[in-house]
């Protein structure tokens, strides 16, 4: 299983400079020479005289692509003569959005190419609306990851990415006339080719799956593939690091079997590419079937596979000796998906490289590093041993003999602590004797080390043997992260209780951020622009600490009036982007309430609906008076529901039946619309996120761990309706909870509800005449409803695990709150103003600085 010759760092020499003199990092080149690329790669590499937005696109692209090559290759031939130590950051998911206006941003050449693309007839708007979304992702977790990796170039810290590359992303989400959710194939590469990839055909490893082990360890796979890398560079803000995202394709050893063909057997002739394809199809693959979970494992073990093996291989080019990786690497695991490299990384210790088991467990551990991101248990994976065993037979060995040297070190400790809490005999009459033990009782040992072991039975399935991959994470991690403070504290007590007694200073807390760039900056250029006049400087782009010195400027009424009149041109993009999607007219003078994010029963778009519902109704039976004073609302929900998860398909589809109603109704009117736009992804969040006024984070307290969108819509004056969950309660601390709309129980107090929630009569008038009207048709299928209904209503049929109903009457307080505040347009944009001057905290900079301090001890290391 040893990798193929590949070469390390790409060398300059190899990608000549064919820019010459006009390329820079720093802006240092003119609009005709800019021009002059574009023309060039129009003629040459497009072979087109079309003057269109799509062919304008391809061309500069290209042009920015061949910037970003030498920017690349400076880097890396830097960072080779320097040797310093590495991130690497492995992620299931990158959701990088669209690339272009980014790259050029960063780069500092958006003056020269917008003025070029002006002379060639277009603008920079219209060309870079042109770019389809990079599918790599689906929702907070892969753009974290997206972030992350713009933070770790910018900051000058030397670090790659490392992921797959998926040809399609977890589906394109469409709406059928029935208002539920269709999922189509999302095609993201372009049939031209991806001007932001290199593809590295020479550096390719195989990696194995299935087959038997031998006696002394040796794994003989039954099947191969290579994994060939192509990579993303990633240009650093306004520096001269371009850092690297490295995905991995999938071919096959062998393209076609001839002979089998020649044979008639066609299907046996290209099994071996459609092997291949199978592992990079598709961004998470519906694993409600034991073939989907199998191929979700096998998709994780082969991005880790040859992600590890590239690692070790470049290592291996400038040391000799693997005992000092930890000097030079450490592996970030982005949540449970990449943890199987802990059982591969020993297993390229010892079996490909010789190493002994104690050692190659010591640089395992010292080399790895997890973050936690969920407490939900369906993302917390739990492997079948006996999936485990079949797929990667040489992989559950390891884990078991990990699993055995993990328990075997606490013995002593979990003895201890079973010992102290033995009850104390008062006489000793009262001491057991082995005759009066009880046939077949459980040994009190063995039962406290269960509780740690990375092995263990199936609660729901007896006699199944799981692999907790969260389990493994830990044990052979340097260091665990939870990713918000109160979710840092729940893993601590809630998740991993056990092993925080036995290595405390193990777990710390790294509050995640976003890239002000992408999320302020390039998405809301004109607030971008407000802040720069206002503070007399762009730095703050870098160093968001300088947003402070926007709280004076709340007190100034000049200054709320740029503001009011740059949010409501936000607005406007925005309606104008609902009307061409959707075909329904919004008023921009309505306060605009988004909630946009991946639908699930902890993030209660149900509540939020229920709401509207009722928000409806009381439209309905007011006077003309009393809907004089009401606040028009434009609520604007987004986000697709896993392909497999039931239940949110039926709440889309409940989003997408209110939706229908409401805006067809004409004595309504403008006073309500719902608006459910399909397919969010990075590019629909940067047209919505800039025209928020109100923003919904209202998860139960203690399910989300952070949450990033939250963020985004603070850095943009949006205020917030929320819990007090996840980042919610940093924001509520930096910008004071004053100025939020909170509500809702304590996460602490959530475990007894659940418990009592069977005995809960206490439903709120609203919330019982919103579902009767559902109950009754009048938003579309009762019938299909009906399970939707009763998981919140009828206890004998569902459990309302996530509190719902619990927290709709303080939920209805908060928004009439906001009703009442909205009415205040002055009150409201001073809040909005202190919104984006009090959370610069959240600038994912801040996060990777902490990252590389306190966990990686990785140093900036600038070209």
């Amino acid at each position: 299983m040893r990798g193929q010759k590949r070469i390390g760092f790409p060398v300059a020499q190899a990608f000549p400079n064919i820019l010459g003199k006009s390329k820079s990092s720093n802006g240092s080149v003119s609009p005709d020479v800019v021009k002059e690329e574009v023309a060039r790669e129009m003629q040459y590499r497009l072979s087109t005289n079309s003057s269109s937005d799509e062919a304008t696109y391809a061309a500069v692209a290209w042009s920015v692509h061949n910037r970003l090559v030498d920017s690349f290759n400076k880097t890396h031939e830097f960072w080779k003569s320097k040797d310093p130590k590495f991130v690497y950051y492995l992620s299931a998911e990158f959701l990088m959005g669209r690339t272009m206006t980014n790259a050029i941003n960063n780069l500092g050449v958006e003056g020269e190419y917008a003025e070029a693309i002006r002379e060639i007839g277009s603008t920079m708007e219209a060309v870079a609306d042109t770019e389809v979304d990079a599918a790599l992702g689906n929702g907070g977790l892969g753009r974290l990851a997206a972030c992350f990796l713009d933070s770790m170039a910018s900051l000058d810290l030397p670090g790659w990415g490392y992921g797959i590359r998926y040809k399609y992303g977890m589906f394109k989400q469409g709406v059928a006339e029935d208002g539920k959710q269709i999922e189509l194939p999302d095609k993201w590469i372009p049939e031209t080719g991806n001007p932001w990839e290199i593809r590295r055909p020479q550096i390719r490893f195989p990696v194995g799956f299935y087959g038997s082990v031998g006696a002394g360890g040796e794994w003989t796979p039954a099947e191969t593939v290579h994994a060939v890398a192509c990579d993303f560079p990633i240009p650093g803000y306004h520096t001269s690091t371009t850092s690297n995202l490295r995905l991995w394709d999938a071919e096959p050893v062998e393209e076609f079997d001839l002979e089998a063909f020649n044979a008639g057997e066609y299907e046996k002739a290209v099994a071996s590419r459609r092997k291949a394809d199978e592992i990079v199809a598709v961004l998470y693959p519906n694993d409600a079937t034991e073939e989907g979970k199998e191929l979700r494992l096998k998709q994780q073990y082969f991005f880790v596979a040859a992600s590890l093996q590239d690692t070790l291989a470049r290592f291996l080019e400038e040391h000799g000796d693997l005992e000092k990786l930890p000097e030079k690497a450490i592996f970030q695991l982005n949540d449970t998906h990449p943890t199987i490299a802990v059982p591969e990384l020993m297993r390229l210790l010892i079996d490909v490289h010789g190493m002994e088991f104690s050692k190659a467990w010591d640089v395992t551990k010292k080399c790895l590093a997890y973050t936690n991101h969920t407490v939900m248990p369906e993302a917390l994976e739990k492997w079948p041993v006996a999936v485990l065993s079949k797929l990667l037979p040489r992989h559950m060995q390891l884990i078991e003999q990990i699993n055995e040297t993990w328990l075997e070190s606490i013995k002593a400790h979990v003895e201890k602590k079973v010992a102290d809490a033995a009850p104390k005999a008062e006489d000793p009459d009262d001491v057991p004797t082995e005759d009066s033990e009880v046939e077949g009782a459980v040994d009190p040992l063995e039962a406290a080390l269960a509780e740690y072991s990375i092995v263990q039975e199936n609660p729901w399935n007896k006699g199944e043997m799981l692999v907790n991959m969260a389990y493994l994470a830990v044990v052979g991690s340097c260091a665990v992260n939870g990713v918000a403070a109160i979710h840092s504290e729940i893993i601590k007590e809630d998740i991993f209780p056990q092993f925080v007694e036995i290595f405390p200073e193990k777990f710390q807390n790294k509050t995640n951020g976003v890239t002000l760039r992408r999320w302020l900056a390039y998405c809301n250029p004109e607030l971008a622009a407000l802040v720069t006049e206002a503070l007399g400087t762009d730095a703050w782009v870098k160093d968001a600490t300088l947003l402070s010195k926007l709280k004076a400027m709340a007190e100034d009424a000049e200054f709320r009036k740029k503001w009011r009149a740059i949010k409501m041109q936000r607005k406007e993009k925005l309606a104008a982007h609902i009307k061409e999607v959707t075909g329904y007219d919004v008023p921009v003078n309505a306060m605009f309430d988004v909630q946009v994010k991946r639908i699930h029963e902890y993030k209660r778009q149900l509540m939020n609906t229920v709401s509207l519902i009722h928000r409806y109704q009381k439209i309905k039976a007011a006077s003309p008076e009393e809907r004089a004073k009401m606040v028009p609302r434009v609520a604007i929900l987004g986000g697709k529901a896993a392909s497999a998860y039931y239940m949110a398909k039926k709440i889309v589809a409940l989003v997408n039946a209110v939706s229908k109603t409401v805006n067809n109704d004409p004595e309504v009117g403008d006073l309500l619309k719902v608006i459910f736009l399909p397919n969010y992804n990075v590019t629909e969040a940067e047209v919505i996120i800039p025209a928020a006024e109100l923003s919904q984070h209202i998860s139960t307290a203690g399910t989300e761990a952070s949450g990033t969108s939250n963020m985004k819509f603070a850095l943009n004056g949006s205020l917030i309706i929320g819990t007090m969950d996840g980042a919610n309660i940093e924001i509520a601390d930096n910008t004071g909870v004053e100025n939020l709309f909170t509500f809702g129980v304590d996460a602490a107090d959530v475990p007894r509800l659940r418990e009592e929630r069977k005995d809960f009569k206490d439903y709120d008038p609203r919330w019982v005449a919103a579902f009767d009207a559902v109950r009754k048709g009048e938003f579309g299928d009762a019938d299909y409803f009906e399970d939707l209904v009763d998981s919140v209503n009828d206890m004998t049929k569902g459990n309302d695990w996530f509190l719902v109903a619990n927290d709709f009457a303080t939920y209805m307080d908060a928004q009439d709150e906001a009703d009442a505040l909205y009415a205040d347009e002055e009150e409201w944009t001073k809040k909005s103003i202190l919104y984006t001057a009090s959370n610069g905290f959240f600038s994912s900079d801040r996060t990777i600085q902490q990252y590389a301090d306190e966990i990686w001890n990785v140093k900036p290391c600038a070209p």
